[in-house]
């Protein structure tokens, strides 16, 4: 290359990648958007979906189910693929699969077709999400910068949710139930569209070496027999013979999962991966508030509709603060002081605020007002999980190689899902314990039907109180594990990476606060 000035014709895979970034960010966010809202919007749409495709009470669980256990159980391969194929390729190709998994689900005429639609889905959405939280990583490695994109994409990751119950409840009520499949294809469309021209990758970063085979079939079974086995144990009991085979099944499978890693050459999750103390320590509390946080939206849309009579789509609007709260921790609190404090001092206080939110929700009665106990407890939970989901999201793939990115993306993708899967189980059970009781020792003074049916809603709220209050000591869990695991300082906004021996291991290597 000359020196007259000709080098300007050629341009730099790097810096082009480098310029697209904040263009990516908008379709990549779009991707996270529509997987995160498909955890929750069809909820809403079951009871329509159930009555219009014939579908029993005992099988219209699977249609939930059927997407939780393929994405929970296919998220480690997922991320190996991103890897493998580029993590451009993978998210189109995930993009392009979910769209075409919705309009099947969207089209179904019998039960059997809703449910391989949703697996479908499942399937799909195992390859985008960790496809696009790694594209986020090996893009943004500037300190400042990586702290605003994962700032918004936090807010997605938390807050998605609950946008999923209020464009489910405006679909269903206004349009009917194949819309909250119908919606995710032009989502699908504009954000592959955009990834296709816009995303620039890294070169350098993908993992060439030879499938895992043994790693991705234990790894595989041994989550689908986790989550299979606590969303058997939410509709059958935990001493059921099914459900302690699961839980026997999954033990065993991940622990051989575990040992075959330690053993073979190319693993399908390096071991270095989750054995570092800040990344286990993000995956370990973010799983706990995960469980904490699932279940108390199953409980709060049931005490909204059933006991205070809201519709679904008043009940989709009831939880705007708690969307606001998520969008202003992670974008105004947390990605402002991510460069300044170190992550623990952000995430174990959030925990923290939601704790106390969780708390006020614990107070919950038939004759609660929503202005003075849901809505400061929403703002409360919402704020304190949008500031620590943040830096939470960002560490849990800083320092990593670019060749791991991708299954350092699918493990916090996994113990989402999983945490989702026991959080709606296991704080179910105990709703579903405490109401019995209370029911059993209440229900012999009630003479009238109009005081049976008081002390069944009394029961039914006494339940979701008792929950909440493990949800409580879940989210203080989570706060000690974050402060005591995580020990990375903050990051040196100083840095250029790649410039001056050492970069290499800057990215490499969490700076530790003294």
């Amino acid at each position: 290359m000359s020196e007259t000035g000709t080098s300007t014709a050629v341009q730099d895979p790097v810096s082009d990648a480098h310029s697209n970034r904040w263009k990516a960010l908008a379709f990549i966010a779009l991707a996270q958007l529509m997987v995160v809202l498909d955890a929750t919007i069809v909820n809403i749409a079951l009871p329509s979906a159930q009555h219009d495709l014939g579908i029993s009470d005992g099988n219209r669980q699977w249609v939930v189910t059927a997407y939780a256990l393929a994405f929970g159980g296919l998220l480690l391969f997922g991320g190996r693929i991103a890897d493998l194929w580029g993590r451009k390729r993978a998210f189109v190709v995930g993009l392009v699969g979910f769209a075409l998994a919705s309009a099947l689900g969207g089209a179904a005429q019998s039960g059997a077709m809703m449910f391989g639609a949703r697996a479908l889905q499942g399937v799909f959405g195992a390859l985008l999400a960790p496809a696009a939280l790694s594209l986020l990583a090996v893009m943004f490695t500037d300190a400042k910068e990586r702290a605003k994109a994962f700032g918004i994409y936090g807010a997605i990751a938390g807050g998605g949710g609950a946008i999923g119950f209020i464009l489910g409840g405006v679909l269903t009520e206004y349009l009917n139930w194949r819309w909250t499949f119908f919606v995710n294809i032009p989502f699908a469309i504009i954000a592959a569209a955009g990834a296709y021209f816009v995303i620039r990758e890294p070169e350098g970063g993908r993992n060439r070496s030879p499938l895992d085979i043994p790693g991705v079939v234990l790894s595989t079974l041994g989550l689908v027999s986790l989550v299979y086995g606590f969303t058997h144990a939410a509709t059958n009991g935990w001493s059921d013979s099914l459900t302690v085979g699961l839980f026997v099944a999954s033990a065993v499978l991940l622990a051989a999962f575990v040992l075959t890693e330690s053993k073979v050459k190319a693993p399908l999750l390096p071991l270095r991966v989750v054995t570092e103390r800040n990344r286990g320590g993000v995956y370990l509390s973010l799983g706990l508030a995960i469980i904490a946080m699932f279940g108390t939206f199953l409980f709060l849309t049931y005490y909204l509709q059933i006991v205070k009579g809201y519709s679904p789509i008043s009940t989709g609007f009831a939880f705007l603060p708690m969307v606001a709260g998520m969008i202003t921790g992670s974008t105004q609190i947390g990605a402002r002081l991510m460069t300044r404090v170190a992550p623990r001092l952000l995430m174990g206080p959030g925990f923290l605020v939601a704790a106390v939110g969780m708390l006020l929700l614990a107070q919950l009665e038939i004759g609660s007002s929503y202005a003075t106990l849901v809505l400061p407890a929403m703002v409360l939970l919402g704020l304190g999980m949008g500031t620590a989901f943040m830096p939470a999201m960002s560490l849990a793939t800083y320092g990593i190689e670019p060749r791991d990115a991708g299954v350092a993306s699918a493990m916090v993708n996994t113990s989402q899902q999983v945490g989702g899967a026991i959080g709606t189980a296991l704080l179910n059970t105990i709703a579903a314990s405490a109401t019995t009781a209370y029911i059993k020792d209440h229900i012999a003074g009630a003479g009238t039907k109009a005081q049976q049916q008081l002390v069944q809603a009394e029961g039914m709220v006494h339940g979701y109180s008792n929950a909440i209050w493990f949800a409580v000591g879940m989210l203080v869990a989570a706060a000690a594990i974050a402060f005591t695991l995580i020990n990375a300082g903050r990051p040196d906004t100083s840095a250029v990476v790649g410039s001056g021996a050492g970069a290499e291991d800057e990215l490499k290597v969490p700076v530790v606060a003294h």
